[in-house]
C-alpha cells in the first residue's frame, strides 16, 4: 500500500513538473531567438555612426546656396562613406552574433533532448497523470500509450503523449506572450 501511495504522489507531481520543464525550454528558446534578432542594431558604435550620419546630412542640407554646392556634395559623399562603414559594421556584428547565438541554441537543443530522454526513461510504463475517461473519450488509448490503459474509469497518461501535449501547449502559450 505504501508503494502505491508513493507512485500516486510521484504521478500527481510529475505532470505539472514536466509541463514546467517543457515551457521553460520553450521560453528560453523564444527568448534566444528574439535576442538574436534584436541585438545587432543597438550597439554603441552603430548608434554613434548613425548620429554622425544624421549630423553630416543636416549640415549638407543647410548648405543649399550655389556657392556652397561643392562643400555640400563633399559632405554627402562623407555621409555615404559613413553609411557604408555602418553597413559593414552591422554585417560583421550580425555574423558574429549569429555564430554566438547558434551555439547557444544548439546547447539548448541538446539539453532539451537529454532532458526529454531522461524523462522518457524515468517515466517509461509509469503513468504521468490520470484523467477521467469521460473527458478524453475518443483519445484515451492514445494518451495512455505505454502507461497501462485505464484504471477505475481513469485514463493513465503516458510520458510520450504528455511530452507532445505539453510541447504543443507551451508553444501556444509562448505565442500568447509575444
Amino acid at each position: 500500500m505504501g508503494g502505491e501511495e508513493t507512485l500516486g504522489h510521484r504521478g500527481s507531481l510529475a505532470a505539472p513538473l514536466i509541463f514546467v520543464i517543457v515551457i521553460g525550454f520553450q521560453f528560453l528558446s523564444r527568448w534566444l531567438e528574439h535576442f538574436k534578432k534584436n541585438r545587432g542594431s543597438k550597439s554603441a558604435v552603430s548608434i554613434q555612426l548613425r548620429g554622425e550620419i544624421k549630423q553630416i546630412l543636416k549640415e549638407a542640407s543647410s548648405l543649399s546656396q550655389p556657392s556652397t554646392f561643392a562643400q555640400a556634395a563633399k559632405l554627402r559623399r562623407l555621409a555615404a562613406a559613413k553609411e557604408k562603414e555602418l553597413a559593414n559594421y552591422q554585417e560583421s556584428m550580425s555574423k558574429e552574433m549569429k555564430v554566438s547565438y547558434d551555439l547557444y541554441l544548439k546547447v539548448l537543443f541538446l539539453s532539451k533532448v537529454f532532458t526529454y530522454f531522461v524523462l522518457v526513461c524515468w517515466f517509461w510504463r509509469v503513468p504521468v497523470a490520470t484523467i477521467s475517461e469521460q473527458l478524453v473519450q475518443p483519445f484515451g488509448r492514445v494518451l495512455s500509450w505505454r502507461a497501462g490503459g485505464t484504471l477505475n474509469n481513469n485514463v493513465m497518461v503516458g510520458i510520450i503523449p504528455w511530452l507532445i501535449l505539453s510541447t504543443r501547449v507551451s508553444k501556444f502559450v509562448c505565442r500568447l506572450f509575444k
